[in-house]
């Protein structure tokens, strides 16, 4: 899309890009302390920690950021700007807000690797929500291998654009209560999606930056496996305020996963918690077998010291599910594989307290 504006809002002024002199480095430093002092009360950490402020410049006794939000955050612009009010030599803040208008909380889903079923866990996890009675948005924004539309039953579905007052917007699907935008639903059917640099970096700004959702209580993004130019634009981009991750039990998923978690501590993204999927095979005398080994979720937890959300059993119907745009959540709430993502959705539930 064309002559479009961007939802962010934007800075008042363009930030300086000069090199730092030895006293904007000890009055960044300054600053970085007290806004230690700013508690995000969900997550209970402070901003600086949560990755909430980027681009912190000092240029003479100016201070320039940019502040990653949800729609219900927005007080912490006050906060800052109080904060700063104490500092005798700082004339003027210049705060950029970087938000989805309507998101009240964007997650990401993350798996160090492909085929750990992370497009499943997110649409079953968006089911879940859903069922609770959240608003939820699904943004596809695995750009190699985007399977949310034939997993919603939207394979054949085409995206409108519409005029807002910020510009044209994309305007997402619905499918069963859950709002859905994905690269799958642009792209020609069975044309393999080989986009470089800067036509991908181009496409998920416009998919963060470009979809008119309404009101969420939660927008989960579907990241890309892995740790390449994709994954790190989108959580750069985007006011992500967690990540939840995705692996299998063996201990090659877990290794992959461990350097995704560099990633996202580069920015301060913190990790929700572990979905350890496809942790053992149930039979119909419920014994269960951990075909791909076990323990390798709770390790991964412990080292993390976040918690294990739920290990996710091997079920054909997740599969049958899937390739029908039917999950299993939502046909089958009260099956094995449901309760566990009814009661992930619970977890989060608590901790946003999104109905609140």
């Amino acid at each position: 899309m064309s002559n479009h504006q961007s939802p962010f809002q934007p800075p008042k002024t363009d930030i300086p890009t000069s090199p730092p002199d030895s006293l904007s480095v000890i009055r960044q430093q300054e600053v970085i302390q007290l806004f230690k002092q700013i508690i995000e009360p969900t997550l209970k950490n402070d901003i600086i920690s949560l990755g909430m402020v980027r681009n912190l410049r000092i240029v003479d006794d100016y201070v320039y950021l940019r502040l990653y939000i949800g729609s219900h955050q927005y007080e912490l612009q006050t906060e800052i700007q109080n904060l700063l009010s104490s500092l005798t030599w700082c004339k003027k803040t210049y705060i950029q807000l970087c938000t989805i208008p309507g998101v009240r909380t964007a997650i990401a889903v993350s798996s160090g690797k492909g085929g750990v079923g992370k497009s499943t866990t997110s649409v079953n996890l968006a089911a879940a929500l859903h069922i609770a009675g959240a608003k939820v948005g699904l943004l596809d924004a695995d750009v190699y291998g985007p399977n949310v539309p034939q997993m919603l039953g939207l394979g054949k579905s085409e995206i409108k654009v519409i005029d807002t007052p910020n510009g044209k917007r994309f305007l997402p699907l619905e499918s069963q209560g859950i709002k859905v935008m994905s690269v799958g639903l642009l792209a020609e059917p069975d044309h393999p999606l080989a986009w470089r640099g800067p036509v991908l970096h181009k496409i998920i700004t416009q998919f963060i930056n470009e979809v008119e959702w309404g009101e969420l209580d939660y927008l989960l993004i579907d990241l890309p496996p892995g740790t390449g130019d994709a994954q790190i634009t989108i959580i750069q981009e985007s006011p992500i305020c967690g990540v939840i991750l995705v692996t299998t039990p063996q201990q090659v998923a877990i290794s992959d996963v461990r350097r995704s978690i560099h990633m996202f501590r580069q920015v301060g993204l913190p990790v929700l918690g572990i979905i350890e999927n496809m942790s053992y095979f149930l039979s119909k005398g419920g014994e269960e077998t951990p075909i791909f080994g076990s323990g390798g979720g709770q390790k991964l937890a412990e080292e993390l010291q976040t918690p294990l959300l739920g290990q996710i059993p091997i079920d054909p119907r997740i599969c049958a599910g899937g390739d029908a745009g039917e999950p299993l959540t939502l046909t089958e709430p009260h099956s094995s594989v449901g309760e566990i993502f009814r009661q992930i959705a619970g977890a989060l539930n608590t901790t946003f307290s999104p109905f609140a």
